[in-house]
């Protein structure tokens, strides 16, 4: 895999049981890569050690006055020089490329799984960690798998130099091969405690990132109820705590790298000591004991990648278990469905084919909600957080725990349907849509019926007023072609909110979620929009979770869910006068304060306010 063949066609099913495991997984699914840098690394650090052989060959060829000694020795070094150019450069490139090609698949893998989870992924991980995990866990897990196949070279090449020396100068070679393993594995007493460190540092910043995040995300609530500042004190603490586990963490590291110093050099002197008894005896060559001092120098190169491998699997095991929590998250799967609350969808006769079209009536087992097909349904919810978990089940992603049945789709179990058929049948647009950065023409460029096109369901959404502000943003006038920025910071909320209205509706589901669509509009643009998008999908399924009397007052049925049950079914007038639990919730009105004023329960002037009714009806 190169980095011109980016992104992978299929990143593959990775082993989430464990960090470790996710990083053994991702080393497999990069064997040719690791194979290639292995192969350059070992010619690039054999070429390296091999120039004492050539140094030494040279000053004994002087020694004995021997110049097609010294021409051989000079040949020598001029072929380990091209070799260590070439194979270091090449080393590099297939490092990188194992680098980058690793982070990108660990990329692709969250962005697929985001898109699985949807908006239920941030409420099983929390953002910030999620954010940590896509940045800077990316990187290092990306490192580690990266610094394997160097190190395996170097470890390669310390044992060829510790058997060549042994071969070629026995007296000093036995010296070598014992002191070499105490120089690798000298530090290992260390590396537990410098590992539990480096464990509380990324924990501790991984924590940070996390409060960062969502402090960021709820900036605009945190100004309005004065918060600002017991954040930023939290994020204070939080930081200082980063900087002293990190400086523990250097400390222990900077330990390890003393070691790592002073232990070469004890066995150079070793060396040195005894090499020169042995000239003097005249038992080895001026010429032997320079190319032994030589090659214990330089083995301090190939030994430096026992550190660093130790350290990258340090700061990476963290990140992998991370990502790897992340990525063990499924898309749950509901039980059996029944056939409570009175509903009826039929026996699966197990002839579903994948190319057999969802439709049908919706059913959600769990609440007893019926939709029926091709109406408008509007769901009151007096939680806000029970509507956004109901909306999530209807678009087959169950949030609540494993055993509830599944939402079915005329007789089709959704949640256990494959995503993208799921996904293909039933839009969900939760409360809080998100504008990625482009053009007006790129934001609604998304998979579409194409029955559907961006002008009507602009006009549906009453866009005209965003087209305005966008055509003068335009160079050339054209609202289409104009730029938004990244989640849609230039526009009002309201702006931000009937774009992602238009986007949804030029999908042309056959079912449409929509979760509060129009809380950030006025209540003349929002009887508007409720007429437009009627319009628009009429023949097909649309479920909006609203207690807004305008869109209420429009739909074909209201379903009323009260405690997680669907607790009454009527139109909007019918309920406002049966039901004083909806009557609370649209009206936002006590009974205390009913009675206080006077209004007769279920009045529905007390659902539009002193202008009654008719007044509405006019202005929309």
């Amino acid at each position: 895999m190169q980095i011109r063949d980016l992104p992978y066609v299929d990143p593959g099913l990775p082993d989430a049981r464990s960090g470790p495991a996710f990083l053994l997984w991702l080393g497999r699914r990069q064997r040719s890569g690791q194979l290639r840098s292995l192969s350059w690394g070992m010619l690039h650090f054999v070429s390296v050690m091999a120039l004492p052989y050539g140094t030494g060959l040279a000053v004994q060829a002087v020694v004995d006055g021997s110049g097609g000694s010294l021409a051989v020795a000079g040949g020598t070094l001029a072929v380990a020089a091209v070799c260590i150019a070439l194979g270091d450069t090449m080393l590099h490139r297939t490092a990188v490329t194992n680098w980058i090609t690793a982070a990108a698949r660990v990329q692709q893998l969250l962005i697929r799984k985001s898109a699985e989870l949807g908006s239920a992924l941030t409420r099983r991980v929390a953002a910030g960690e999620v954010v940590a995990v896509s940045t800077g866990d990316v990187e290092k897990i990306g490192w580690f798998v990266e610094v394997v196949s160097r190190f395996l070279a170097a470890a390669l090449t310390v044992v060829i130099v510790c058997v060549g020396l042994v071969i070629y100068q026995p007296a000093l070679g036995v010296v070598v091969a014992v002191g070499v393993p105490v120089l690798a594995l000298g530090v290992l007493p260390l590396l537990p405690r410098a590992t539990e460190l480096a464990d509380i540092q990324r924990e501790k910043a991984g924590r940070a990132t996390e409060l960062a995040s969502d402090t960021v995300a709820g900036l605009r609530v945190l100004r309005g109820i004065g918060g600002e500042e017991l954040f930023l004190t939290r994020y204070r603490r939080a930081s200082q705590e980063v900087r002293t586990a990190a400086v523990h963490s250097a400390r222990m590291w900077s330990v390890i790298t003393a070691v790592q110093v002073l232990l070469p050099g004890l066995l150079l002197i070793a060396v040195v000591w005894h090499g020169l008894g042995l000239v003097r005896d005249g038992r080895i060559t001026v010429g032997e004991l320079v190319t032994v001092y030589s090659a214990v120098m330089l083995l301090s190169y190939p030994l430096r990648h026992f550190e660093e491998i130790a350290m990258a699997y340090s700061f990476s095991r963290p990140s992998a278990r991370r990502a790897a929590r992340v990525l063990s998250l499924e898309r749950d799967t509901g039980a059996a469905p029944d056939t409570q609350d009175g509903a009826v969808p039929e026996e699966t006769d197990g002839a579903d084919t994948p190319d057999r079209v969802l439709k049908g009536d919706m059913y959600d087992p769990a609440s007893g909600l019926l939709v029926p097909a091709g109406s408008l349904t509007a769901v009151v919810c007096g939680d806000p957080d029970t509507a956004g978990r109901l909306a999530e089940r209807l678009g087959g992603h169950p949030t609540e725990p494993d055993g509830l049945p599944s939402v079915l789709l005329g007789d089709v179990a959704l949640d256990e349907q494959p995503l993208e058929r799921a996904r293909a049948a039933v839009l969900v647009q939760d409360k809080d849509p998100v504008l990625l950065s482009g053009t007006l023409t790129e934001l609604l460029d998304v998979p579409a019926s194409g029955a559907v096109a961006p002008d009507r369901a602009l006009a549906a959404a009453e866009c005209g007023d965003v087209l305005d502000a966008l055509s003068q943003a335009s160079l050339d006038d054209d609202p289409m072609g104009a730029p938004i920025t990244e989640r849609g910071r230039s526009l009002s909320g309201g702006q931000r909110q009937r774009l992602a209205l238009a986007r949804s509706l030029v999908t042309d589901p056959q079912v449409l979620v929509l979760d509060e669509p129009t809380s950030a509009v006025d209540s003349h643009t929002e009887a508007k929009i409720a007429d437009g998008v009627r319009k628009l999908r009429e023949g097909r399924t649309t479920v909006v979770f609203t207690s807004s009397p305008l869109l209420l007052d429009r739909a074909d049925r209201v379903v009323l869910v009260h405690e997680g049950r669907a607790a009454a079914v009527g139109t909007h007038r019918e309920l406002l006068h049966i039901e004083p639990r909806y009557r609370a919730v649209v009206t936002r009105e006590t009974e205390a304060e009913q009675q206080l004023v006077g209004a007769p329960r279920g009045a529905p002037e007390a659902a539009f306010g002193k202008a009654g009714t008719d007044d509405i009806e006019e202005t929309s």
